[in-house]
């Protein structure tokens, strides 16, 4: 076999082990490692060893041995892989993933959630579809403080899925709302997606934060705006709160539980998006800012215990490691890859389809789309996005604006059936009654709106560029 051959054997060997449910990070360092060694090995140095072991004997023979074992030991897969680890060790912008993460983390335990959409619900209480506008708004701050999909459909699936169930909401409308706005955070900044895509692409994550803040707000506006012309449409999916459910709160008390609630984890969140965005502190230095912010409110709210501390730093730790390994193992596998010759076969057989730039976008964005379904946004932006960036040049596509495009798709993987991912959170903690062809077609709405505001973006990409032209010029 030919070396580019071997590394379509490597990259198909690679998806086949992952199917079977093999842990993605140490699949990636072992293949590297296995391919790598294969890659590097020196043979012919190997013969011209044994050529001359077996050409001696007695005393001869023996000092020769030595060498001839060690040629199998000194591969430099081994230093590669030392090498990538370090790399990682050393990346500035992946300090901010576990600050960010320990922020979201302390914010989920310390109650302010509970807080933020009980004030919200109040607030919004004359709005049609109150309970899911306040839902939405609330995913949005919580999705954006932590970036994990999973955390905020299970964390509003216990807090508002039920509550709207109760107020007798459309169960279909309600569970699109939670699985929806459970998205909301892989976009809007400050997103842990955008940092990992930064730190693989070597594009600004100061230029990604603001180049995603209008198609965030954007997409996130569209959803509050279809809860609101839905509920106003046909009133029975979402009823209106009952006059004894809203009597007694004035317009001073609803201020001040606004005041208490919502503006602290908002002037945080848009706190640590301001310094990023303006140069006032690193992406690192605004993410510490953001954990000690976190750490204040859960002391203000008196709910920061031993217990959720330590549990807070438990997941951080946890989910930090394993993006840390998805990067030293992609990077090593990559080398290997790209050093077989692979990524060389790749882009020779994309450019000789002679797609437009178009045609290109459209067919690496149905990878990713599909690639949605078995794996999580993580492991795409670390393993395959990269397989993509070379030919971004030869179309003229700009790495930022495929960025957003990606963090885009992503959602839509996490809505789409058979394998959308927040439906089966939400199945997975919803009574039982709740059935998941419900919870599919409450997605779907939300699922076309995603794919309208990608549409939107390619035909108006002023709309990715404007503000980080404005404010970087």
């Amino acid at each position: 076999m030919t070396d580019p051959q071997v590394a379509i054997l490597m990259l198909g060997s690679f998806i086949v082990i992952i199917m079977l449910g093999f842990p993605i990070a140490f699949t990636l360092m072992a293949m590297g490692v296995g391919f790598g060694y294969y890659a590097y090995f020196d043979a012919d140095r190997q013969w011209r060893i044994y050529d001359r072991l077996a050409s001696q004997e007695g005393a001869e023979f023996w000092p020769l041995l030595p060498e001839y074992l060690q040629g199998f030991l000194n591969n430099r897969i081994f230093d590669l892989l030392v090498n990538q680890t370090y790399g990682v060790m050393q990346n500035d912008v992946l300090t901010a993933v576990p600050l960010f993460l320990f922020m979201g983390y302390i914010v989920e335990r310390a109650n302010i959630v509970d807080r933020l959409f009980a004030t919200l619900q109040i607030a919004a209480r004359r709005v049609p579809g109150s309970m899911a506008v306040a839902a939405l708004i609330t995913c949005a701050l919580f999705a954006t403080a932590t970036g994990i999909v999973g955390a905020v459909v299970t964390l509003m699936g216990l807090l508002a899925f039920p509550a709207m169930l109760n107020a007798r909401y459309n169960t279909s409308f309600a569970s699109g709302v939670i699985c929806a706005g459970g998205t909301l955070g892989i976009l809007i900044p400050p997103s842990i997606m955008l940092i990992v895509y930064a730190a693989t692409s070597n594009v600004s994550i100061v230029r990604l934060y603001a180049g995603a803040l209008l198609p965030g707000l954007l997409r996130a506006g569209r959803y509050v705006v279809y809860v609101i012309g839905r509920a106003t449409l046909q009133p029975g999916i979402a009823p209106k709160p009952r006059d004894e459910d809203i009597e007694g709160v004035g317009l001073l008390q609803v201020i001040w539980m606004i005041a208490s609630s919502f503006l602290p984890l908002a002037v945080l969140i848009f706190s640590v998006l301001g310094a990023i965005l303006f140069g006032l502190a690193t992406p690192s230095e605004a993410a510490a800012m953001g954990a000690l912010g976190g750490l204040i409110l859960a002391i203000v709210y008196r709910a920061l215990t031993w217990d959720r501390l330590r549990e807070s730093v438990y997941l951080t730790v946890r989910t930090s490691a394993m993006v840390c390994w998805l990067f030293v193992g992609s990077y090593t596998f990559a080398s290997v890859f790209s050093y077989l010759g692979g990524e060389h076969l790749v882009a020779d057989f994309v450019t000789s389809l002679n797609l437009s730039p178009l045609q290109f976008l459209l067919l690496a964005q149905l990878i990713i789309f599909l690639l949605g379904w078995p794996l999580e946004w993580s492991e795409i932006i670390i393993i395959f996005v990269p397989i993509f960036l070379p030919l971004l040049a030869v179309f003229e596509i700009d790495p930022l604006f495929f960025g957003i495009l990606v963090a885009l798709n992503l959602q839509t993987s996490f809505l789409t059936p058979p394998m959308a991912m927040s439906a089966y959170y939400l199945k997975g903690i919803a009574p039982p009654h709740v059935r998941l062809a419900e919870i599919f077609a409450g997605c779907m709405p939300f699922l076309a709106m995603v794919f309208i505001t990608m549409a939107i973006m390619y035909i108006f990409p002023n709309i990715v560029f404007w503000l980080p032209n404005l404010i970087y010029s």
